[in-house]
């Protein structure tokens, strides 16, 4: 079972219990993007780019952005979403909008930062390509919010955040995706394992434009609520889907009825309370709520949702509210998740909750195996003064 995946429950949480951590410093901006030009990235993510996949300038572009802040394997192959693909060694390419981009952790850097690469045909290199693109990847990863204030704060919340903090070394970040593409993601999600989670998301992805092939992974736009209309439920099925088939077509049309269109009314969610947001995602067919509860998290800027499933159930039993340990997960033992995980950490609960959920998953728990060795080593190495060569010296 997919560990984003699973039965669950989930209570909204009144604006009273919202309290301990102030808002954390946003990241210094890049003074070639102003204002508004982010904002009409979260209208619109730039124009279409040509069905091929190519080079947009002879480099890669650094986003300025510290590994302490955005560490790629933290981040993307998290069960945030399912569109991301590992094209080389700490490299990862997927689509934003309709920009096709690679990220990679820049080994020339000595704070480990990310550069990102625009692929498109080379008849369309611009620099207002470009720039488009830096300013969706910028939105997309939530970098106006800064990590080490918060982290930090979270920290001195909770012994077993510190322990992973200083494990992981910061990083792991909460996604602003699209909403459309969250929910229908999310709806292919439910009672499902990860492989077949990619594959649907897969299927879904394609009936988008094609955009180009990236390390043998075709890359494409999400498709638009319009092109979504045309399929069929029996095409997904036939694709593997089995009963989210309905669940997906019948959201595709419900979200086409409201008022203002899917798209409008997603977007109107983001100014509401999260007990009204899960309430009105929980109309669309096939979304409970926990999926409500990650689409609020991973797109609807609701930083102290906390999607409640057997997993976080677990992680919450054991380091916030061991006295329910033994339990079954019911709507009110969700709430109590819920309520221990904002009053622990405040507003950006969703984001703590989130870092206690990866180092769970099998290939976080690796990394936090390297992250350990090298940490002794280097301990080592400030212990000592020196290490010795091979050849028996001290450097």
């Amino acid at each position: 079972m997919s560990k984003r995946s699973s039965q669950f429950a989930m209570a909204a949480l009144p604006a009273t219990h919202l309290q301990p951590l102030s808002p954390p410093k946003p990241l210094k901006k890049d003074p070639n993007f102003s204002a508004a030009s982010r904002a009409k990235v979260r209208i619109s993510l730039g124009p279409s780019l040509l069905p091929q996949a190519g080079v947009a300038g002879d480099d890669w572009h650094p986003l300025d952005v510290p590994r302490s802040e955005l560490s790629l394997p933290l981040t993307l192959p998290t069960g945030q979403t399912f569109r991301w693909r590992q094209t080389g060694p700490s490299q990862f390419t997927g689509v934003i909008g309709s920009h096709l981009v690679s990220l990679k952790h820049d080994d020339r850097d000595a704070c480990g930062g990310v550069s990102f690469f625009l692929h498109a045909s080379s008849s369309f290199c611009s620099s207002s390509s470009t720039s488009a693109a830096r300013s969706a990847i910028w939105d997309y990863l939530n970098l106006d919010i800064s990590l080490g204030e918060m982290w930090r704060g979270f920290a001195l919340a909770d012994r077993r955040f510190d322990e992973l903090s200083r494990r992981f070394g910061g990083g792991a970040r909460v996604l602003r995706q699209d909403p459309v593409e969250c929910v229908m993601q999310f709806l292919c999600s439910s009672n499902n394992n990860i492989a077949r989670i990619d594959k649907m998301v897969g299927v879904l992805s394609s009936f988008g434009e094609y955009l180009g092939t990236v390390g043998g992974y075709p890359f494409h736009e999400f498709p638009s609520l319009e092109r979504l209309s045309v399929v069929s439920e029996q095409q997904l099925r036939d694709s593997g889907f089995g009963y989210r088939a309905k669940y997906i077509v019948s959201a595709v049309r419900a979200l086409q009825a409201k008022p203002g269109g899917g798209i409008a009314w997603l977007a109107s969610l983001r100014c509401m309370e999260l007990h009204d947001i899960i309430e009105a995602l929980s109309t669309l067919p096939g979304v409970g709520p926990k999926v409500a509860a990650c689409i609020a998290l991973f797109s609807l800027d609701q930083h102290h949702a906390i999607p409640v499933d057997t997993h976080v159930w677990k992680i919450a039993t054991r380091y916030l509210i061991p006295e329910l340990a033994g339990a079954k997960l019911t709507a009110r033992n969700s709430a109590l998740v819920a309520q221990a995980f904002v009053t622990r950490f405040g507003r950006y609960a969703g984001w703590a909750q989130n870092v206690l959920f990866i180092s769970e998953l099998p290939s976080q728990k690796a990394l936090l195996l390297e992250n350990f060795a090298n940490e002794n080593a280097k301990k080592r190495k400030l212990n000592y003064g020196t290490l010795e060569s091979d050849e028996g010296e001290c450097r």
